[in-house]
């Protein structure tokens, strides 16, 4: 069961944005996102907006879903122009899901070919594609890196088989190796997904797995703690007693031993959950997940997708608006050439704090400490004598996370953001 969509304003029919989402627009970067809303089999953890072909019926095929998507692209290129926002080229694309990769090459290439015709591409951008290890070939993933695509982000998961059973993914372990080599002969970047604290797994599982990651010589490695959403289907097994979740110093001996593993392998966490290596000076972290924790523009496309356009005027900073969440209704809503927006928020300049803070203090480069308030920052020492917050960058004016601090970087911001 994906998660319900947020509480909010009625959005127009028309999509039209607020006039005042110019200011300083030209100093925000812009990046898309892209929603492929399809699974082959829905994992028993996963709540993201995202349907098996038994779950839609035989109305929404995937077939159509580029199209669809296209329809929306043009529409968003519409909306931002009526509202007066500059041009800006795209820097980052993402298609995530789902799997996106179980649509066809073709159709997204064509889709990010409707980016580049609607905003046209920076020279420099970043194109991401999630994909399973199970839903690539050379030749597809070749046709990926032709059309324009920079990187592809595979969802390992984890190395051991009944790991991987318990999580319900379909792929074998022993491929990840192989997928890794394809995607870097077709001239991709890769990252690996791997999650911790599966019901079952022992340190040496995980151990296993980071290692694994490691051998393939990857770039970025993204490390997830489970978290078990109510309503899927792992949820209930917990509940009847089926699994048993591991315990919190459990989950932090995990992320520690990832920790020590990815350093040593020459992978710095550029965000607590994010590890990437550098190459000629240039740390290969995911540039689109960065404009989101720095505030940048971006659009979403899709199902139940959510996009948000900041701003310098105060009292307004930003507003959020996100899609309609089943394909069958949103392909009917765009078919009709009404925009697919099911709902919206303004940020005033509280929630925009909030915000600010509570991403950027996941980040390794930090915070100034210069935007907390008064009272936050006098809390800052505080954390430097327990060891949470660096005492020599909050001497230089910035929140960093200790390795201490990013285990516990949701007590931290809490403190941070009155």
């Amino acid at each position: 069961m994906s998660p319900a969509l947020p509480e909010g304003d009625p959005a127009p029919e028309d999509g039209a944005l607020p006039s005042w989402v110019t200011s300083g627009a030209a100093d925000r970067g812009f990046g898309v996102y892209l929603h492929v809303p399809f699974c082959t089999v829905r994992c028993g953890y996963c709540d993201f907006n995202t349907y098996t072909a038994s779950e839609l019926g035989g109305g929404a095929n995937q077939t159509a879903y580029a199209t669809t998507a296209l329809s929306e692209i043009a529409l968003a290129a519409q909306v931002m122009d009526r509202a007066g926002l500059p041009p800006r080229q795209v820097s980052t694309v993402f298609v995530g899901g789902g799997t996106p990769t179980l649509l066809p090459a073709g159709d997204l290439a064509r889709m990010l070919d409707g980016v580049r015709q609607a905003w046209g591409l920076a020279p420099d951008a970043e194109v991401t594609t999630e994909a399973n290890p199970d839903s690539v070939t050379p030749q597809s993933l070749q046709l990926l890196a032709d059309s324009g695509f920079t990187r592809v982000s595979f969802g390992m998961q984890s190395a051991v088989p009944s790991v991987l059973a318990t999580l319900e993914r379909t792929h074998d372990p022993r491929r990840i190796p192989d997928v890794v080599r394809w995607a870097r002969e077709a001239g991709l970047e890769v990252s690996l997904d791997l999650i911790y604290g599966t019901p079952g797994e022992t340190l040496d599982d995980w151990r296993l797995s980071v290692e694994t990651a490691l051998a393939t010589g990857v770039d970025h490695v993204s490390a997830y703690a489970l978290v078990v959403e109510p309503g899927t289907k792992m949820a209930a097994q917990v509940r009847r007693g089926e699994l048993s979740l591991p315990s919190e110093d459990d989950q932090a001996t995990k992320y520690e031993l990832a920790d020590d593993l990815l350093t040593a392998a020459g992978l710095q966490w550029y965000e607590v959950s994010n590890w990437a290596r550098t190459t000629d000076g240039v740390q290969r972290a995911c540039r689109h997940n960065l404009a989101y924790w720095r505030g940048d523009d971006w659009w979403g496309i899709g199902p139940g997708a959510h996009s948000y356009m900041g701003s310098d005027e105060p009292g307004t900073r930003g507003i959020r608006w996100w899609n309609v969440k089943h394909p069958l209704r949103y392909a009917r809503v765009l078919g009709d050439g009404r925009s697919p927006a099911a709902g919206r928020e303004v940020l005033d300049d509280a929630s925009a704090q909030l915000e600010r803070v509570m991403l950027g203090v996941r980040l390794r480069e930090g915070l100034d400490l210069s935007v907390l308030s008064a009272g936050a920052r006098r809390r800052v020492a505080g954390h430097v004598a327990t060891e949470l917050l660096d005492g020599r960058a909050a001497l230089a004016g910035r929140a960093v996370l200790t390795r201490k601090g990013r285990l516990l970087a949701d007590t931290v911001v809490r403190d941070l953001t009155d």
